[in-house]
């Protein structure tokens, strides 16, 4: 997301005049790149990420994955994507019904040479309501607090003051002055999330999210002019049966920051090799607006998700990629508690 910082930090030899050159472009592009938070293809693959109030969203105890993504290996600034998570559904002896969710997620990515990159951890809270005692109906509210810390690797630059008129040295002084490497700043964000399931046959899903609440600053110069434009992320997906061996999913991800739009519509159909044990495999098509299509294969079992895909670049950015996008895997695993087994008491010796 930050690739921009390639052309300041190029290993080549640029003048005063042309460095401040590129300098002020980075500055004035970064302003734009912030915009771009870490964001996946496979969106339903990172729900985490997507708004708070996914945690403990699913059907069980316990929810553990991950996901990678590489993007741009074709250009001189590739970098990648990597985020995590657990979580756990909780159900106090307070409640009759609702119940709580508790997480962990973690992201990391890097780009170029620098290895420019964003580290996040967040702690996520969420209250799940039962809206119907069938569960047909479920709606939560969620929170995250997050650790998040920006920076670049200063030993892999080069500047031309460290160029002696024959050679590059590495020992000469740079001429440059940064008062940190490293940012590190707290992030809010907060969100919702509904499930509807109408005549057991039609499952509805809406997730809202808020993200940046409080625009944190970003900067490495001591100022304050810099700060994380707020963001809104939409979530809607369908999914229905079409036969006694395949579902229809259509989902979309619309993701609104400062001026920026992503909108990502997605369908896939799932076919199903053994419907009771959720022994299926799916294929389907994304379509990131005016930049990018999204070829998606997946492979589920029992409680287990998964899914590779890859995006062909349709942008104007072709000419440096050569269509080649980005790989992208994700696997997700929900854990379920076996039921507690009581020993019978049996009155009569006989039977004992």
């Amino acid at each position: 997301m930050f690739f921009i910082l390639k052309f300041v930090f190029l290993r080549e030899r640029f003048s005063i005049k042309k460095r401040t050159s590129y300098l002020v472009l980075a500055i004035l592009l970064l302003k734009l790149s912030f915009s771009q938070d870490i964001h996946f293809s496979q969106f339903d693959g990172s729900l985490l990420n997507l708004t708070p109030g996914f945690t403990g969203f699913f059907n069980g105890d316990f929810r553990v994955g991950a996901i990678y993504r590489s993007q741009w290996q074709a250009v001189p600034v590739p970098y990648s994507t990597f985020s995590m998570n657990g979580e756990a559904r909780i159900k106090p002896k307070q409640l009759v019904k609702d119940m709580v969710g508790v997480g962990l997620v973690f992201n990391n990515d890097k780009a170029g040479d620098t290895r420019y990159g964003t580290t996040q951890l967040y702690a996520n809270g969420s209250y799940i309501f039962l809206g119907k005692a069938d569960s047909s109906l479920l709606f939560t509210i969620g929170m995250n607090l997050g650790w998040c810390q920006v920076g670049f690797d200063y030993d892999k630059m080069t500047f031309d003051n460290q160029y002696d008129g024959v050679s590059y040295n590495k020992t000469t002084a740079t001429g440059e002055n940064f008062d940190w490497t490293k940012f590190n700043y707290a992030d809010v964000n907060m969100g919702t999330g509904i499930q509807y399931i109408l005549n057991q046959k039609h499952k509805f899903t809406i997730g809202l999210g808020f993200h940046h609440l409080t625009n944190p600053v970003i900067t490495y110069q001591g100022n304050r002019l810099s700060r994380l434009d707020f963001k809104m992320t939409n979530y809607l997906s369908y999914t229905t049966p079409i036969s006694r061996t395949a579902d229809i999913i259509a989902e979309a991800l619309i993701s609104k920051q400062a001026k920026n739009y992503e909108i990502i519509p997605h369908s896939s159909l799932k076919y199903y090799l053994n419907r009771d044990d959720n022994r299926a495999v799916s294929g389907g098509l994304c379509l990131r607006a005016k930049d990018a299509i999204v070829f998606r294969v997946g492979y589920s079992y029992k409680t287990l998700n998964s899914g590779i895909a890859y995006d062909i670049n349709t942008s104007k950015f072709t000419a440096a990629t050569n269509r080649r996008g980005a790989f992208e895997i994700f696997v997700n695993y929900i854990i379920r508690r076996a039921p507690a087994k009581f020993e019978k008491k049996r009155m009569c010796p006989v039977f004992m």
